[in-house]
Order: C-alpha cells, then structure tokens, then sequence
C-alpha cells in the first residue's frame, strides 16, 4: 500500500506540471512581447502606432486567463473587446467584456455571444484597427452563431446526436462550421482586410487550424458534401432537424455559398499562432517524472478512437515493461495525450478519461508489481461532471468487488464511471483549470524511485 501511495502522489505531481506547462496566461505571455509601440508576436513584428485602435474578441474555457495575459501586455492600447468562457471559468477583466455561456451544448448565452461578437466587429472595428483572437477548447459551442433559416434548438439537436453517436471532433465540428455565421472562416468573412491575430490554445489532434473552435478566422477545408456524409456515417441523418438537413442538401446542391476556402483574399494579414498544445503537455510530464526518478516516454500526443480500446492498448504497453522491461524498464512512466472517443451503450454518468480508466480496471490487477492509471482532462472537467477524470489502480477490482459483485460489470454496461470511481474514492477533481489541450494519460509502472534517486529519461 505504501508503494501505491506513492505512486499516486507522483502522478499527481505529474498532471500538475503538464498543467503548469500550458498555463494559458504564461502562453500568451511567451508569445506577444511588446516594448513601447512596438509589438512581436511569434517572430512578426507589429507597429502599434500605424492602428488607429486594438481589439479582443474570442472564446473559450481558457478565454478569460488569456484576456487578462493580453490585458497587461497592451496595457491601455487596448482599447476594449468582447470574450466568452465557460460558466464559471471567469476571471476579472478591465478593458474587455466576459460573457459566460454552456458548453459542450452550446445554450441561449453562447448564441447571443455570437450575436454580439458578430456585431461588434462590424459595428465598432475600423479599417485601420488591428485585432487580438482568442481561441481555445470548447470556442465551438460558446460562441455559436446559427446560420440563416436555423434555430438554437436545431444546432442543439444536432449537436446532441453527434455526441451521441461517438462522432470526432473534427466530424463534429465540419458541421457546426456549415450550420454557423461565424465559424468555419465566418469571422474572417466579417473582418475583411482587417488585420487580425489570432492566439490559439489547441484542443484537437495535430492541432489543426482549421478545427479549434471551428476555425472562424481560417480556411475551411470541409465541405456541405462532407457534412452529409457524416450524418450517414454516424446514422444520424434521418434524426436531425428538418431545417439541419434542409440547409446541408442545399449547400451541396450549391444554392447556399460554401464557407471560405483557401487563397481567398480574407485571409491576407491574419496570422494565426499555436500558443500552447498537448504536446507541450506531455513534455512537460515526462519531463516531472524524469525528475521523479522514472524512466519516461511520451507514447503519443495525439491519441484518437474508441475508448475501450484505447485503454486496452496502453495497458498491453504496460503490461510488456512490467513484464519484460519493454519500452522502458520500470520504475517507468508512460505518457499519451489526445482524445478519444466513448459510444455511449447506458444511461450512466462519466466522461471519456473516466471511461478510459474503468476499462483499465480488470486487466490491471493481472500486471505483475504496482502500476497506476491516471486519465485526466486537462481543462478540469470530464463529460457532465464535477470530476476531471479518474485514477486506477491495481487494488482498484478488489475494492470494487468488495462493494458489489457486479459493480464493475454494471458501471461497463451503462457508462456509469462516474458513481463507480466516486465510490471507490478515486475521481481527480481539479475544477476548473482555465486550459484545454485535450486529455493526458499518465501510467506509472513501479515500484516507486527510492527517494532521492533521479535517472536520465531514455
């Protein structure tokens, strides 16, 4: 039991330098420099005396951590803006306005953000002003903006069954850029020439452009076809609102324009920068455990697809070095970042890092020596939880089949992680980090370093 208590404390010191990593006011900060009029953002430098004034729009859960960052470094040259975060994830602002809306189902607050936002841009930035974008996890649903002929209902129906159906994000979000006027490009198409920044905490595997938070100041590589494809795929198309697959037939027949494409002049002077990635977070972790005395390996920062089988993955990769010392002879850490998905069977409570560590559950009792699982949102929120996942251990099954014989079967069945970890005392509850770069998976495989030993990371 001792060498388990330490090896939970590590992986807590572990998720809390990935997070430290992706701070996203330190992000901002290590990216926008400015000295007097003058201003370097990632390399390209910004004259601010040749704009009449400077701009913030943007959502995200990071939005308001990133607003406060931007606030210091332009100080009063900022002369105001419109954010939108998650509820409860505020932070005080004093030249930009904060409004809080739903997330992952975007609600009548993020549809009026939208609005706002929308107006905002056309109404009060001139042509000689220059534009801060804040974009990060879960921009998507908090700045939702319905397209003509659409309703919120409609984009929440739609939305809905997307999740249901276990769609990616990117599936997910090649639809809210078709049924939006401000994603996929949208908010370029408002900004004109206008010269605009954006700064982009990445939520998505290979941090695509074009996918955090639906891209609204950049090229939109999907198409309506592509949007009806993935209504088939996912057997949804029969479901959506009339008005959902009214739009979507229209696009494809070519009576409603597509969203911006690339070469289209829009996008001349937009620079776009990643300020913070999952990959970041996975350094930074491996980087901890090396300290630790682990021997540490970044498996992937960009992990995708089904759940169960993601899980069933890593702990064959576990089950190798703590058998046979391969890739890494314990004690070991192993790191993987990215999102997968859950196909939801019950109507219990979870989310995706909870999920992944109750499938890790049954098989982690057949490795031999200690070894940890811990799954972890790094925005501090899994699925409609309080939690930001969960931690399995190798004592894990016994304790829950000491509870009930077929607690572990019935939380499998319904999806119901959340009650399962809940009583056996081993959710992660963070709240509300401020960031988003996705999940982190961390497995340590011991027994623990003997205090005070430190080994290189191989």
């Amino acid at each position: 039991m001792k060498g388990e208590r330490v090896l939970r404390s590590h992986a807590r010191e572990i998720w809390e330098a990935a997070l430290a990593a992706v701070d996203p006011a330190e992000a901002v900060r290590k990216h926008v420099r400015r000295r007097g009029d003058r201003l370097v953002v990632d390399g390209q430098n910004y004259d601010l005396t040749a704009y009449d004034r400077v701009w913030v729009v943007g959502a995200g859960k990071a939005a308001a951590a990133m607003g406060q960052s931007l606030e210091k470094t332009l100080g009063p040259r900022l002369g105001g803006g419109i954010l939108v975060t998650k509820y409860g994830h505020s932070l005080p602002l004093q030249r930009t306005e904060l409004l809080e809306a739903g997330h992952p189902l975007p609600d009548a607050n993020g549809a009026a953000a939208g609005g706002r936002i929308a107006r905002f841009i056309t109404e009060r930035i001139g042509a000689q002003d220059l534009v801060f974008c804040l974009l990060s996890g879960g921009g998507s649903a908090l700045m939702t903006s319905p397209a003509p002929g659409l309703s919120l209902q409609d984009k929440l129906i739609c939305t809905q069954l997307l999740l249901d159906s276990g769609a990616t994000i990117r599936e997910m979000n090649a639809l809210r850029k078709h049924l939006s006027a401000v994603k996929g490009g949208g908010l370029a198409r408002l900004l004109g020439q206008r010269p605009a920044v954006s700064l982009i905490l990445s939520d998505v595997i290979g941090d695509r452009l074009d996918t955090i938070a639906s891209g609204p100041l950049v090229p939109d590589g999907t198409t309506y076809a592509e949007c009806l494809e993935i209504l088939r795929r996912r057997r949804i198309a029969d479901r959506v609102p009339p008005a959902v697959l009214h739009r979507i037939r229209e696009g494809v027949a070519g009576r409603i324009a597509e969203t911006p494409k690339p070469g289209d002049p829009i996008f001349r002077g937009k620079q776009n920068v990643i300020v913070g990635s999952n990959a970041q977070a996975c350094s930074a972790a491996a980087r901890c455990a090396a300290r630790l005395g682990y021997r540490a390996a970044v498996l992937t920062s960009s992990g995708e697809g089904d759940t169960r089988e993601s899980a069933l993955f890593h702990i064959s990769i576990a089950r190798e070095a703590a058998s046979f010392g391969r890739p890494l002879r314990p004690p070991a850490c192993l790191i993987s970042g990215g999102e997968t998905t859950v196909q939801i069977q019950g109507k219990g409570l979870g989310g995706r890092n909870q999920e992944f560590a109750l499938h890790c559950v049954r098989p982690l009792a057949e490795i031999a020596g200690p070894c940890l699982v811990a799954s972890i949102g790094t925005d501090g929120t899994d699925g409609p939880t309080d939690a930001a996942g969960a931690v399995a251990v190798q004592t894990s099954l016994a304790r829950a089949l000491q509870q009930d014989t077929r607690l572990l079967d019935r939380s499998i069945e319904n999806n119901d992680s959340y009650h399962f970890f809940r009583r056996l005392g081993d959710l992660i509850v963070t709240g509300p980090t401020r960031t988003n770069v996705m999940d982190l998976r961390i497995i340590l495989i011991g027994p623990p370093p003997a205090p005070g030993k430190r080994r290189g990371m191989r």
